[in-house]
């Protein structure tokens, strides 16, 4: 009996024991860690971004508890930095610590496994695309190269609004929007046009928006860590869905390129993303060898990435141009001032643009694209403290507003499409027929 009484004793205080030297443990590294808000079982501090968009509620909670505060949602640990200072020690004074990004499940899905180049871990494989970017693809030879598709994609788009300008109908700007940085970025990749005509732009836009809003979704199974083997919102299969789409679209593609290349007898003067990507998996003494997944998941990047945000930003300045008449004019008074009225504006003229290039300022400033920017640290760290030639109005009965209601994802973009009337101003380009 005796013994039975000490077992159970035992078996009591072990348990007990543990949780005190883990508390105790928990307690020491808190001192070290910001200022942090009450927060409760399982769940953390989940609670306080349901009350607004996240990027808000973390603004407010900021005010109250200063910028630089430590949150934990779900069983994750968080340091949210809020001000440009801290922002700044974090991200140049201490780069390689916070040289990673979090990958949640969706996105890892969608990325293959992270062979992206924006989710990758940083090292050899990052460190040799983001030198293969910067030297190629963003490089001012290429950009200088590519000037003539950009410019040909934009008369292409002035030419559809002042087709419906000229009917007098509306425009769906939003999907027009993703039409024109979808074929930009597809042919300054791939040198192929992917969206030829409304209904294919419509399908390439609507995927863009479903997977920005699944990457934008709160997915429990990412911040409670016993239901990461499970697939309780359906995103799983979901994002399964999503990225065969996207594979099916992107293998075409890079088939149809494979062909081409076999076929031309003479290499392009002018290299496009995908034959740099082909050169380098194709190539033994490479630096790098890129799979069949690299490949994918980095024209993945640029198709999601890239069309979604440039669209977005368009959409918001627009946007707000209508809300500000005054601004509006401004812009367009400037613009005939520089340019006239017998040429479109050109890449060229920016630099004599200041008022323009503080209305791109300020949109970014109010509607940036990724509001939250999300890193990971490896060890720890010590922080211390259009106008030129088309008038628009909406395309309502009674509002003379735009609706700036914002959307639910990690991309800024609006809840409702910016549907609007144009009225034709001139045409400094050839006559449509």
């Amino acid at each position: 009996m005796a013994d039975s009484v000490i077992l159970l004793s035992l078996i009591c205080l072990v348990p007990a024991i543990f949780f005190t030297l883990l508390l105790i443990r928990k307690g020491f590294r808190r001192k070290h860690l910001p200022p942090s808000p009450l927060s409760l079982p399982i769940i953390g501090h989940l609670h306080h971004l349901y009350a607004a968009a996240p990027h808000e509620a973390l603004y407010n909670l900021s005010k109250r508890y200063g910028p630089l505060m430590h949150l934990r949602l779900g069983s994750v640990p968080w340091v949210v930095a809020s001000s440009p200072e801290i922002a700044k020690e974090c991200l140049k004074a201490h780069d390689l610590s916070f040289s990673n990004r979090p990958i949640f499940a969706v996105v890892g899905y969608m990325t293959y496994g992270s062979q992206d180049f924006a989710t990758a871990p940083y090292g050899p494989y990052w460190r040799f695309m983001k030198k293969v970017c910067m030297s190629e693809l963003l490089g001012g030879k290429t950009l200088e190269l590519l000037h003539p598709v950009r410019r040909d994609e934009i008369a292409r788009f002035m030419d559809r609004l002042w087709r419906k300008a000229t009917a007098g109908e509306a425009v769906d700007l939003s999907s027009e929007f993703v039409r024109l940085t979808n074929n930009v970025i597809s042919r300054m990749s791939m040198s192929k046009r992917c969206s030829e005509d409304e209904n294919e732009a419509g399908d390439i836009k609507k995927l863009i928006q479903e997977i920005s809003v699944i990457n934008g979704k709160f997915n429990v199974c990412d911040y409670v860590w016993f239901l990461k083997n499970l697939d309780l919102q359906g995103f799983k299969k979901r994002s399964r869905e999503l990225r065969h789409k996207f594979d099916r679209l992107i293998e075409k593609i890079i088939e149809e390129h494979e062909a081409k290349r076999t076929k031309d007898e003479h290499r392009k003067e002018v290299k496009d993303l995908l034959d740099l990507l082909l050169d380098i998996s194709e190539d033994e003494s490479s630096q790098v060898k890129l799979s069949r997944e690299n490949i994918k998941a980095f024209l993945l990047n640029m198709f999601t990435a890239g069309t979604g945000t440039s669209a977005i930003t368009m959409e918001w300045a627009l946007a707000e141009l209508i809300n500000n008449p005054d601004i509006m004019k401004k812009a367009v008074q400037e613009i005939d001032s520089v340019v006239g009225n017998h040429r479109l504006v050109d890449e060229s003229d920016v630099a004599n643009l200041p008022y323009l290039q503080a209305i791109v300022k300020e949109t970014l400033r109010l509607h940036p694209a990724a509001p939250i920017m999300r890193r990971e640290s490896v060890e720890d760290v010590e922080i211390r403290a259009m106008i030129q030639c088309f008038e628009w109005k909406t395309n309502g009965e009674e509002k003379d507003e735009v609706d700036m209601t914002v959307g639910n994802a990690h991309t800024l973009h609006k809840a409702n499409a910016l549907i609007c009337l144009p009225t034709a101003r001139y045409n400094p380009l050839p006559i449509s027929t």
